[in-house]
């Protein structure tokens, strides 16, 4: 545990932000993605894909022009076990779809760097230091989660990282990406959605989205990305992103930003 919180704060003190100091967004955002031992290469290029592709988004743009900012700040982690966690891209300001596309190449440009176990709790400390290191000061600060399993083993402990980051005012969302090659879907036959909302997730508005299958996943991304943007509480306590099973937006309910300059 001394190992993984030396860790969290030598990358809070070196890591000197993109976006600069002392900005101020609608929203600052870290992109926890899973590249535990469970995920395979292959794996990490389409989940940075769906990233990748819902931050370039026309929907995800327009929630984020329909900001009192018009921008948030950004940055996408990949964590693995305690000693591996890397930040992918580091902070950047997103205020357009230039902004928007440069993150998405940069994403789709870096090597993989985060491998190991499960460490959830160090993925989430993390996260943290990130956000109270970055210099920018955000309307409101989430932790976007990713994970195929709520076991972790070593590093920071799950409770504390959780409560450290709810206490700071820190909102986290989860993205429960069910198993791949189990019979039922479900890891080892748990509800993972529940695991993730019992140990995980916390604070006001928070939600669990689930990506049922690959075709699922990026459409799961972004209109979770969207939620986070917009600041939306969810009606259902679990949300579904396909198989019809998600309310579109009517016409009017769009949303309807001032165009980009």
């Amino acid at each position: 545990m001394l190992r993984g919180l030396v860790l969290v704060f030598a990358l809070m003190f070196s890591l000197t932000p993109r976006a600069g100091a002392q900005q101020s967004v609608d929203l600052e955002l870290v992109l926890l993605a899973d590249a535990s031992r469970s995920i395979d290469d292959t794996e990490i290029r389409f989940q940075r894909q769906g990233y990748a592709s819902a931050i370039t988004h026309p929907d995800v743009l327009s929630a984020i022009g329909f900001g009192f900012l018009r921008k948030i700040a950004v940055t996408y982690v990949e964590w693995g076990d305690e000693t591996s966690q890397d930040v992918v891209v580091p902070w950047t300001i997103i205020d357009g779809p230039e902004s928007a596309a440069r993150f998405a190449e940069d994403l789709m440009a870096a090597p993989r760097r985060a491998y190991g176990p499960n460490s959830i709790g160090s993925a989430i400390a993390i996260a943290h230091a990130l956000i109270d290191g970055n210099g920018i000061a955000g309307t409101r600060r989430v932790i976007d989660f990713s994970g195929d399993s709520a076991y972790t083993q070593g590093g920071v402990s799950v409770i504390e990282a959780r409560a450290r980051a709810l206490g700071a005012g820190i909102i986290i969302n989860g993205l429960a990406i069910l198993c791949r090659t189990c019979e039922t879907g479900r890891p080892g036959g748990y509800d993972l959605e529940s695991a993730f909302r019992t140990m995980i997730t916390g604070g006001p508005g928070s939600f669990v989205v689930t990506a049922d299958n690959r075709q699922s996943f990026a459409t799961a991304v972004r209109r979770k990305m969207i939620l986070e943007i917009a600041g939306d509480v969810p009606i259902a306590p679990r949300l579904s992103a396909w198989g019809g099973r998600w309310r579109e937006l009517s016409a009017n309910q769009r949303l309807k930003p001032r165009p980009w300059h």
